[in-house]
């Protein structure tokens, strides 16, 4: 048997660092929202009892340290699974740019395995699998837009928001999730403000979202700001870095703005005209065989 499925990327639309853990993580409060920028990733019973995983991008490690070897991993201990499976992923998610494709990766291969080899699982238990993966695996087995609090993992969901057109913008380096919140300094003020993503979800005022990493990330690569400034500039309705970077978006309302932006920008960098997806749509782009 044989399942070929999308496994689609995020951006954040907010977020705020709230307090550093005691685990070493940090509470964060977020926003999670689909975007149709996706890998394929096709999962393939075998004969003999191994996980077999290959892909074309290659900066990705392909072996036991990928979230997706991880996941099949974790499933087939947890039934004591015999057989195998081989596992093929079509790379179009940059990795480390925050848009949250390894993550996406892994939630899918919870998804499709469990469906392969007919384990029975249901959702929150395949969230509580997922987290001990990463943060952001639970979101992806929600998709739409949803609220992420305690480290990420913490999964509410929210009305969808009406069609945006995203404008990526990634220069040519990733960022270090350890190192930007390694490096995080809340200011003085930010907690003053309350929060953003509180009032968004009161006013729907996209406007006002903000992303507290971003300073950090800038001292790390100053073009950061110059994107976002180019963005404000194209009068997206918001731009922000997404999680810890190293991708920067912009939100249109119009499809011919975020043409235009697209067009006009003259760098040399990697740009992705995409579109926000409902939590229905979502369910639809990874297939009923999943």
């Amino acid at each position: 048997m044989t399942i070929k499925t999308r496994s689609l990327a995020k951006v954040n639309l907010g977020l705020e660092v709230l307090h550093k853990r005691g685990d070493g993580y940090h509470e964060i409060r977020t926003l999670f929202q689909s975007i149709d920028l996706h890998d394929v990733i096709t999962f393939q019973e075998i004969r003999t009892s191994r996980i077999v995983l290959e892909g074309d991008h290659d900066s990705v490690p392909w072996n036991q340290d990928n979230l997706v070897y991880k996941a099949a991993s974790l499933l087939k201990k947890a039934r004591k699974i015999p057989d195998g499976v081989k596992i093929n992923i079509q790379k179009n998610i940059p990795p480390g740019s925050g848009l949250g494709g390894g993550s996406s990766n892994a939630a899918v291969t919870l998804l499709a395995l469990n469906s392969l080899w007919d384990l029975g699982f249901e959702r929150e238990e395949l969230k509580e699998i997922g987290r001990k993966l990463g943060a952001d695996v639970p979101y992806f087995l929600e998709g739409g837009l949803c609220l992420g609090e305690g480290a990420g993992d913490q999964v509410s969901l929210k009305e969808d928001l009406k069609k945006h057109y995203c404008l990526l913008i990634l220069p040519p380096m990733s960022l270090s999730t350890e190192a930007v919140y390694k490096g995080y300094q809340p200011s003085l003020t930010s907690r003053d403000k309350g929060s953003r993503i509180i009032k968004f979800l009161q006013s729907r005022d996209i406007g006002i979202l903000e992303n507290d990493l971003e300073e950090t990330a800038r001292r790390f690569h100053p073009r950061l700001e110059d994107i976002k400034r180019y963005l404000q500039s194209c009068r997206a309705q918001l731009s922000l870095m997404s999680g810890t970077g190293s991708a920067v978006f912009g939100f249109f309302r119009e499809r011919e703005r975020a043409e235009d932006a697209l067009s006009s920008y003259c760098y040399e960098d990697t740009l992705y005209l995409a579109e926000t997806v409902t939590r229905e749509k979502y369910w639809d782009y990874l297939g009923t065989g999943v």
